[in-house]
């Protein structure tokens, strides 16, 4: 067994103490659902709820025996988390938490986080990818602290490629919807790499799955289903969605730019 793991309850505490207290001065200031909606500050919220069910349900005590179970975790960062957590739009809010001194300074650092849209879609597929290699996901299992920065890669990759996409830019809504295909690509075709392969990648699994009725193959199958179909599906739909906004933009309005309001 594995030691226990930093919790993700602090974390999640954190986030939703700075995004609330941020929502609250800007309500107070401007107006009720100014700058971040109701149904924004509820999208922001279920993101972290994602996280929890994720990291401190019997979700991530299971992954160590089941690689499908492990699947759903990555997932539920990946298509879950991160895009409800940018919905939530929580960059002013959170600035707006901050001391007045320090927004200005904490946003334009947080601006050079933030990359395009091609760039965060590389280091997206990286992560994606490269977490599935054997060494790695054989460490990540054994390995406490390699399994928390791999989660971290999932949802800051995650956050970082759906933040480009639902703040466009010049790019528009229509490039954004070609980027999510892309990826919603490569996610069928590792889900269909897994499936489809005559043996398990993973010798963690191994002594694991029998317990539950499965063999690692089957384990790996069934993962690779979940990334198959149900992810690949997900994707599709938020491609669709996107590109349903942008059909519905006039000709010359402008896709929003990001704002980061860091004065008063």
């Amino acid at each position: 067994m594995l030691p226990p793991e930093p919790s993700a309850v602090v974390g999640v505490l954190v986030g939703a103490w700075l995004y609330g207290s941020g929502v609250r001065t800007l309500w107070r200031r401007a107006g009720r659902g100014h700058v971040v909606k109701p149904w924004q500050v509820v999208c922001f919220a279920l993101g972290l709820l994602a996280i929890l069910v994720a990291l401190e349900s019997p979700i991530d005590s299971l992954s160590d025996q089941l690689f499908a179970v492990h699947m759903v975790q990555h997932l539920l960062l990946i298509l879950i988390a991160g895009p409800l957590l940018v919905i939530g739009a929580p960059l002013a809010p959170m600035l707006w938490a901050l001391p007045r001194d320090s927004r200005a300074p904490v946003g334009a650092v947080v601006r050079r986080l933030v990359v395009a849209a091609p760039v965060a879609l590389a280091l997206h597929s990286v992560a994606l990818w490269i977490w599935h290699v054997p060494p790695l996901y054989e460490a990540a299992i054994n390995s406490r602290g390699i399994h928390v920065l791999e989660h971290l890669c999932f949802l800051v990759t995650s956050a970082l490629f759906w933040w480009s996409i639902l703040h466009p830019g010049r790019n528009g809504y229509a490039l954004g919807g070609v980027y999510v295909l892309v990826l919603s690509v490569q996610s069928m075709l590792l889900g269909a790499l897994l499936t489809f392969s005559s043996g398990a990648w993973y010798t963690s699994h191994l002594a694991t799955t029998a317990a539950w009725g499965l063999s690692p193959l089957e384990d790996q199958q069934l993962a690779g289903l979940i990334m198959w179909v149900p992810g690949g599906v997900v994707y599709l739909i938020c491609a669709l969605a996107l590109f349903g906004v942008w059909l519905k933009q006039p000709a010359d309005t402008p896709a929003p730019a990001i704002r980061t309001p860091v004065h008063r």
